[in-house]
């Protein structure tokens, strides 16, 4: 009988194995989900991360009432493979393919799927042009799968598959002259135009990218049904709208000029000031880079700017915040830079507590650039509208009323031009965007606007 126990070990073994597949979150106290490193998701410098898909599962699992915890796949290919092995309760931000043993959510948001290449190249505008061409590619994703099906060019096209990379990765390769070519979505292309001026798209290779949440056909059903009706009250209640402009409102607000010359000012400009701004950090605790990113939008780094109503000096100081803050000359960058970084802390400490980061944050820089008196009336504009008064989502959409009399003349700080500081503020974003990239933090800050950055290569 010997032999009897012994088939009966193995197959408790084998049966251990079988039940490997994780448990419901409710019973777990933890709510599994693959993840890749993309604009959508990315790991911070201190370690931890965010992003619109981070938050959007937290959201999610706060609903469960479960911590949540990621796993970083490596590519399209594993993030489904974790989903099938049923190592992860669900992948998000995975794009819709038709997949055994895999069912999608709704969509969270769509791209197109595009060829790109740098815009000093012969432009390969026509299908036509590929022959011969080599082309990268993610391994696993939907470009991968698109373009090994186009067997009809001769020669044929040659897919260079990359592992453990991302969208941007490729792009930077491109833009690098390491790859002619990478195949990927408008969405990467759209954020890597931030740091990459010099690419374009080469043509479009059609069909609709949609991107959900990944579930294994066999796993918690009531898991799926719960986020299928999690994600269409997001949609309906604008929480996914909000989450969309935090993280991508900003994108492609500055053309390719403008780009340009902002990165080729990084080199030349930057290092006379960037110890300045760390300075200034030290003191406020505002990440230096975003200081560094709202005096460029204000001077462009140039320390005797002046205006025609005479604010002056690389963080464009009216007089009578100079005197607030002690300068004896608003064309010394030192006092500038310094004085502007306190002016704005105290903007932001004078909001109400309410107000949560970035919306704490960006609100402090319209305020910059229209007084806080002005602030205040735009977001008692606001709450007249039964607009929420402590989201920049909202914000935005009021102080364009600002120059409006139906508006303004209600107001004790009167008319104001709130357009302009709307565009203010989004070419802030976008400047921080760039410079978070391509320089390093300095410590932990008080004010780190938790926006959409890529970690540096």
């Amino acid at each position: 009988m010997r032999w009897f126990y012994s088939l009966l070990a193995i197959a408790a073994v084998a049966l251990s194995g079988c039940s490997s597949r994780l448990g419901p979150p409710g019973q777990r106290g933890e709510l599994v989900v693959a993840i890749r490193n993309t604009p959508a998701y990315h790991q911070e410098e201190d370690g931890g991360s965010n992003g619109f898909e981070h938050d959007l599962v937290e959201l999610f699992g706060g609903e469960l009432g479960v911590r949540t915890r990621f796993v970083v796949a490596r590519d399209d290919a594993e993030l489904i493979e974790l989903v099938k092995q049923g190592k992860v309760h669900f992948a998000a931000a995975a794009p819709l393919m038709e997949q055994q043993g895999v069912r999608y959510s709704a969509p969270l948001r769509e791209a197109n799927q595009v060829l790109v290449q740098r815009a000093d190249a012969p432009l390969l505008d026509q299908f036509s042009d590929l022959a011969g061409k080599r082309i990268e590619v993610l391994r696993g994703s939907p470009q991968a799968v698109l373009l090994s099906a186009k067997t009809e060019l001769q020669p044929p096209l040659t897919l260079v598959v990359q592992d453990g990379m991302t969208g941007i990765d490729l792009l930077d390769r491109v833009s690098q002259r390491k790859s002619e070519l990478a195949a990927t979505d408008d969405f990467n292309f759209g954020i890597a135009m931030n740091y990459f001026p010099d690419l374009e798209v080469a043509q479009e290779l059609g069909g609709k990218l949609r991107f959900g949440w990944a579930f294994g056909v066999d796993d918690d059903a009531a898991l799926f049904e719960k986020a299928q009706a999690f994600i269409d009250r997001v949609r309906q209640d604008g929480t996914l709208a909000r989450m969309n402009d935090r993280y991508f409102g900003h994108i492609r607000r500055i053309n390719n000029v403008g780009i340009r010359d902002f990165l080729e000012r990084i080199g030349s400009l930057l290092p006379h000031y960037r110890n300045e701004f760390i300075a200034a950090q030290g003191i406020t605790g505002i990440d230096w880079r975003l200081l560094a990113a709202l005096s460029y939008q204000e001077s462009a780094w140039n320390p005797l700017a002046t205006s025609p109503t005479n604010v002056r000096g690389i963080m464009m100081l009216t007089e009578d915040t100079a005197d607030r803050m002690h300068v004896g000359n608003r064309l010394d960058p030192k006092q500038s830079i310094l004085a502007g970084a306190k002016y704005l802390a105290d903007l932001i400490d004078q909001l109400p507590a309410a107000i949560k980061e970035p919306d704490r944050t960006w609100l402090g820089l319209a305020a910059y650039n229209l007084g806080q008196g002005h602030l205040n009336g735009a977001r008692a504009i606001a709450t007249g509208l039964k607009r929420d008064s402590a989201s920049w989502y909202e914000m935005k959409q009021v102080l364009p009323l600002m120059a409006r009399p139906e508006y303004y003349k209600r107001l004790k700080s009167g008319r104001a031009r709130g357009g302009e500081a709307v565009i203010m503020v989004e070419n802030v974003r976008t400047f921080y965007d760039i410079l978070t990239r391509f320089e390093p933090a300095f410590k932990a800050t008080r004010y780190a606007a938790p926006m959409l950055t890529i970690p540096p290569m």
